[in-house]
């Protein structure tokens, strides 16, 4: 099945992490209905079982793979290798938070906000970079509007999504000449797992979307179809890019509305 005709990338080999939930997941379904054989890496088991039960096992591959870890990863590597022999695609997409400032969070939060959002993200990188070097591939790396400016409450997740908006420019300039494409998408507030206690609170979301030109939250299928846009030959001349897909909330300076005389 094909999202309105679309068969953009048949027959080409996509690994997404964290696609067992939120963006993840609707990347992967979207790269799925759009033609590619997908490999779906995530750490949490039972999410991962339930999601592949809709999904064809033709084209649809499980990993579960933990990317906060060297070993895992470089087991990754062989498992694509033997599974497919190359790669095409490959989108960063996990990633964790903590909420509280650098003085409500201890080192060790911060050791593990970064080994999934940023050193995860980097590590994959660099261990897929050279099969997509053989297939003149492309990253795109969920980063966030948070990576952009800064948040209350939540630093140490700017904080290293700030280092995966970064990572993607420094990428894209040095593998370029190898023909290799990096992107980036910065999501502002997403209806996800990673959101879903912060969007019970009706008072929050009416505060993010008095801010949000589009006047709503984002839905992981807003990310996807930004993500396989990004990954496709439609931004072939595209690189270094980094995307707000966010209703238009990055458009503001931060000041409130004047009031109208």
């Amino acid at each position: 099945m094909s999202i309105k005709g679309l068969s953009r990338f048949k027959g080409q080999k996509v690994l997404v992490t964290g696609a067992a939930s939120g963006i993840g997941h609707a990347t992967a379904v979207r790269f799925l209905d759009e033609g590619a054989h997908v490999i779906l890496v995530d750490r949490d088991k039972a999410k991962l079982d339930d999601v592949m039960k809709a999904l064809d096992p033709n084209y649809a591959v499980p990993s579960l793979t933990d990317i906060s870890s060297p070993e895992q990863v470089e087991s990754l590597l062989h498992f694509v290798q033997q599974k497919f022999g190359s790669l095409d695609i490959l989108v960063n997409n996990a990633g964790v938070t903590a909420m509280g400032t650098v003085l409500d969070c201890d080192l060790a939060t911060w050791s593990t906000v970064c080994a999934t959002t940023l050193t995860g993200t980097l590590n994959v990188s660099r261990t897929f970079l050279p099969m997509l070097i053989k297939t003149k591939g492309n990253i795109v790396n969920t980063a966030s509007v948070s990576g952009m400016r800064g948040d209350w409450n939540t630093a140490y997740y700017d904080v290293a999504k700030g280092g995966v908006v970064n990572l993607t420019r420094v990428m894209a300039m040095d593998h370029g000449k190898r023909g290799v494409r990096v992107n980036a998408i910065c999501p502002a507030v997403t209806r996800t797992g990673m959101t879903a206690e912060a969007v019970k609170d009706q008072a929050f979301v009416k505060s993010v979307e008095d801010r949000i030109p589009l006047q709503r939250l984002g839905e992981p299928e807003d990310m996807a179809a930004a993500i396989t846009f990004l990954a496709s030959p439609d931004a072939a001349f595209i690189t270094g890019l980094i995307m707000p897909v966010d209703g238009g909330v990055t458009a503001s300076n931060g000041q409130p509305p004047f009031p109208m005389s």
